[in-house]
């Protein structure tokens, strides 16, 4: 038995391998789509374009104009002399706010009296523009701090002290490149997996596997293993440049990140198989990787959490490995989650390899006999 699977799997590897287009496809897109995603996937905002409308010549208003000059958030792009120069920049997306001082700020604030400042955001993507009034925010705080220390009055009575766990300086980057580890895995699972028997299908080498003796069991082991081992390996490659390139700390242990990584490549091999089991053709294969990919994806916590999703879809989830291997990723990698607490992440994913491995080997078995 161990010799016809072992042949089984050299023969897997084989056609893998012989094919210089499914290689590359194995080592280079995942490499430069971490690379792509790890820069582009990141919730930060910098060098956020913005116009100046400064009327006050004070030196309180110099003094807020150079904080937001100044800051690696913003790039002043232009200066506005009158109000009817305003619209068309924000309808044309020249710049992303406006920032609005009025001739009597600085008087105002020295005779101890409020000096608003108007800020007008382009809506149209409300987060990067509610991120843009945060930053503003920010910086009207921090000038705010100064004066009254400069001229001592009194601090406000409630002085908020914002502490981050888990990812102190903030960067949407440590957030988004753990789960760019998931899913590329899980790409990369797929469509090894969910081409194979279609591959052989299309080739009309499966029938003649059919008359072999291998027993369906060594048929599902032998189309498995390769998978698995494609799939632990692209996994590792994945992590190193996390690690290594984008500098996303591993606070955990790679006995914990691995047995979560263990159990999706074997959830996500017999979707992968099932999916295979049931396509004739390699284009039916991967229309199948693709149409589990996709809600896969949405529906994993990895850009929207799973909370804020409606009750039904919620339920949906429980059914998607990758929604488990989210969690055990960002709990690994950012907050150093110990074995004991991902229990309950890694026995669903256990079980949905299991149920789909032997829905697949039920399909080799019918196609059999």
């Amino acid at each position: 038995m161990r010799k016809r699977i072992l042949a089984l799997m050299i023969k897997e590897f084989l056609a893998l391998l012989k094919d210089r287009k499914s290689r590359l496809v194995i080592i280079v897109p995942p490499v430069l789509q971490l690379l792509v995603f790890g820069y582009a996937a990141t919730y930060d905002l910098k060098h956020v374009p913005y116009a100046l409308y400064n009327e006050d010549q004070g030196s309180l208003s110099r003094e807020l104009t150079a904080m937001v000059s100044g800051s690696p958030t913003f790039t002043e792009r232009f200066r506005v002399t009158n109000e009817g120069q305003i619209a068309p920049l924000i309808d044309d997306k020249e710049v992303l706010l406006v920032l609005h001082i009025g001739p009597q700020f600085s008087r105002n604030l020295l005779n101890g009296r409020q000096g608003p400042v108007q800020v007008i955001v382009d809506g149209r993507n409300s987060s990067t523009a509610m991120l843009a009034l945060n930053y503003i925010n920010a910086i009207l705080g921090q000038l705010n701090e100064q004066w009254a220390r400069r001229f001592g009055m009194p601090a406000p009575p409630a002085h908020l002290v914002v502490r981050a766990w888990f990812n102190p300086n903030l960067e949407s980057r440590w957030f988004m490149v753990p789960g760019i580890v998931g899913l590329l895995t899980l790409v990369v699972t797929m469509l090894v997996t969910a081409l194979s028997v279609a591959r052989e299908r299309e080739q009309g080498t499966f029938d003649q596997l059919l008359v072999t003796p291998f027993r369906p069991a060594e048929i599902l082991i032998g189309k498995a293993l390769p998978g698995l081992f494609i799939g632990i390996s692209e996994a590792t490659l994945v992590i190193m440049v996390a690690v290594l390139w984008f500098r996303v700390p591993l606070l955990g242990h790679l006995w914990t990140l691995y047995t979560g990584v263990i159990l999706f490549v074997i959830s996500a091999i017999g979707v992968g198989l099932m999916i295979s089991s049931l396509s004739v053709t390699l284009q039916q294969g991967l229309l199948g990787a693709f149409l589990f990919l996709v809600p896969a994806i949405i529906l994993s916590g990895f850009t929207t959490p799973i909370a804020n999703m409606p009750s039904l879809v919620r339920h949906i989830t429980l059914f998607n490995p990758m929604r488990y291997f989210m969690v055990v990723l960002r709990g690994v990698f950012l907050e150093g989650t110990p074995f004991s607490l991902l229990v309950d992440q890694f026995w669903p994913m256990a079980v949905i390899g299991i149920v789909t491995l032997a829905i697949a080997g039920s399909l080799f078995r019918r196609r059999m006999y």
